[in-house]
């Protein structure tokens, strides 16, 4: 489990493939402070885990899984990778909840400076739709963000200039992907109502019984069939 709230920002030092998973080198220095082999470390907002490490860098590896559903795919030796150590009971909650599973990467459309912060403008994929609503939480590349603006294919949000500096937005352009991980809650409320009115969650279903409300109200039928 993590905040959103970046510690530090890393560099991809090597890449090496293995047997179909993908080993990462990450040079960084303040997340190595008490780490231990096995623990859960946010790498631009996926949940990677400890193999080894030493006084530079700490090793993760990559399953296809999850190098094939992320902006991992993408990945490059001397990259700038945002980073944060898994939350433990003492920790501020200065974000939102963030697992560290990403729902999908898109595609950064637009950077526009403002006032001194930054406007970012990504596609919304329609898979994620639902769970993107105005002043909602949103986790971009593990940074824990408050949407800002949603239309149907794509979406907003404003990053102090404190954040952009500190993370690798300040390297990004439109054209790159980076990684979306949707509010927890928001996808606990929507599949909850979704459960509860699942005939309004199938189009076909909904489609039908307006059919059958419409026979109803002309006469054509007086019974719910």
């Amino acid at each position: 489990m993590f905040t959103g709230i970046i510690k530090e920002t890393g560099r991809i030092k090597k890449i090496r493939n293995r047997n179909g998973n993908t080993e990462i080198e990450i040079q960084c220095q303040k997340i190595l402070d008490d780490l231990d082999i096995g623990d859960s470390i946010s790498v631009n907002g996926v949940c990677l885990t400890v193999t080894n490490f030493d006084r530079e860098a700490f090793r993760c590896d990559i399953s296809f899984n999850t190098l094939n559903s992320t902006s991992f795919k993408n990945l490059r030796i001397g990259d700038t990778v945002n980073l944060e150590s898994s939350l433990t009971p003492s920790d501020k909650l200065g974000g939102h909840f963030v697992h560290g599973h990403v729902d999908c990467a898109v595609k950064i459309l637009k950077i526009s400076e403002i006032g001194g912060s930054y406007l970012i403008n990504l596609e919304l994929p329609a898979g994620i739709r639902d769970f993107v609503t105005l002043k909602g939480s949103i986790a971009i590349d593990g940074i824990s963000l408050t949407i800002s603006g949603a239309e149907t294919d794509n979406f907003s949000a404003v990053i102090i200039p404190h954040t952009y500096k500190n993370t690798n937005l300040i390297q990004k352009n439109p054209g790159d992907m980076v990684n979306i991980e949707v509010d927890m809650l928001a996808r606990y409320i929507v599949n909850f109502l979704r459960s509860k009115n699942s005939e309004y969650s199938d189009p076909m279903k909904l489609k039908n019984k307006e059919l059958k409300e419409k026979l109803k109200k002309y006469g054509f039928t007086n019974q719910d069939q």
